[in-house]
């Protein structure tokens, strides 16, 4: 079968697991590797096998036909579009754009060249949420009442080399882990029709206790301890609590779903595999539902590798940037509705991801 050939913009820690994963996958194949340091970029490539190269040199390579952009979130929209002006599909990791314009900008701009989009995060494909969705789908738990979903942290400033991002605009808890669980979140319930938040910047200043940087300030630019409502177009109503602001506590189960016959414990959403519980109507005890699926280790990738068997194939691929865009357009409405004092009415929608057909191969993705 032949495969489509990728070059990866972004040569930052998240590009080794994309180039150990790539050479797996049976629809992509990785062939160059970019940056806008030059020679980090030919270092990665020479690690890997690939050509390194400037970003100018891989947009102008007519065999590549699908970007993936590991830039940072800044870079995500302005790089997207150069490679999409360049005639290249393109797959960004998380999120979309910093702003609603730029998303659009960027789905707007696919659109009238006929190319794919796609974004991370692809971790709903992993094993874990896949047989979660599965279990949603065939009715064990009834009809979807609600969820509760929870990222608790302290923040990044001890651990971190270069924290300030994380309390700049663009960044906090709900930009920097809210589109995992709203992805998640998504694949399983559909679509969302309206949010609502309140929002709280707990401590305005934070000191980074972390090498290289210990002992200076950051001014924190963005709420850090973010409550969210969701009310999805099917019905489910789900809240979402993202914080940097909290020092202990628990965070499992990360989310729950709750149905009309009965409870579902869903696995990590920032993992690929996990355990997964389920407690019926009656029953007194939990039950472990073991994954119905593969690619339950870092399968970070996968979304990439299912987008290029679409290009492929023609079908449409699971992790979309109209999926990416409507997770983005949510994380600005809880600030909105927390600033506005009122609801959020989402104007995009999207389709929920079809779950993969049971037995799928590992890193075959053909259907």
């Amino acid at each position: 079968m032949s495969k489509v050939k990728v070059g990866i913009i972004g040569t930052g820690n998240i590009s080794r697991i994309y180039l150990e994963n790539g050479s797996k996958f049976s629809s992509m194949e990785i062939v160059a590797c970019a940056d806008l340091d030059v020679e980090r970029a030919k270092e990665k490539g020479a690690e890997y096998g690939i050509r390194g190269c400037s970003v100018d040199e891989l947009l102008a390579d007519p065999e590549v036909q699908l970007v993936i952009n590991l830039t940072i979130p800044a870079a995500h929209a302005p790089v997207c579009l150069q490679a999409l002006e360049a005639g290249k599909h393109v797959y960004v990791e998380k999120p979309l754009a910093v702003t609603r314009e730029e998303g659009k900008q960027v789905l707007e701009l696919a659109a009238a060249k006929g190319l794919l989009v796609g974004s991370a995060p692809d971790t709903f494909l992993g094993g874990g949420l896949q047989t979660c969705i599965k279990i949603i789908e065939d009715g064990w738990i009834g009809t979807p009442i609600g969820a509760t979903a929870f990222m608790l942290s302290g923040g990044h400033e001890s651990w971190h080399p270069a924290p300030e991002f994380y309390y700049q605009q663009g960044g906090g808890p709900m930009f920097d882990m809210g589109p995992y669980y709203l992805t998640a979140l998504i694949a399983m319930l559909g679509p969302i029709a309206r949010v609502t938040g309140s929002t709280r910047i707990t401590f305005p200043e934070r000191t980074i206790t972390s090498a290289p940087k210990h002992g200076q300030k950051i001014e924190v630019e963005v709420p850090t301890h973010v409550a969210g409502i969701m009310e999805f177009a099917a019905g489910p109503i789900a809240t979402l609590l993202t914080s940097f602001d909290v020092k202990g506590g628990s965070t499992l189960p990360f989310i729950e779903v709750y149905g009309s016959q009965g409870t579902l414990q869903v696995t990590n959403p920032n993992n690929f595999g996990g355990e997964i519980k389920l407690r019926r109507g009656g029953a007194s005890e939990w039950s472990t539902i073991p994954l119905a699926y593969g690619h339950s280790e870092n399968g970070r990738g996968i979304g990439a590798a299912d987008m290029a068997q679409a290009i492929l194939t023609g079908r449409k691929h699971r992790a979309n940037g109209e999926l990416a865009y409507h997770v983005l357009e949510a994380m600005h409405g809880f600030h909105d509705a927390a600033e506005q004092g009122k609801h959020y009415v989402m104007q995009s929608s999207c389709e929920k991801p079809t779950v993969f057909p049971l037995g799928l191969a590992e890193y075959t993705l053909d259907k």
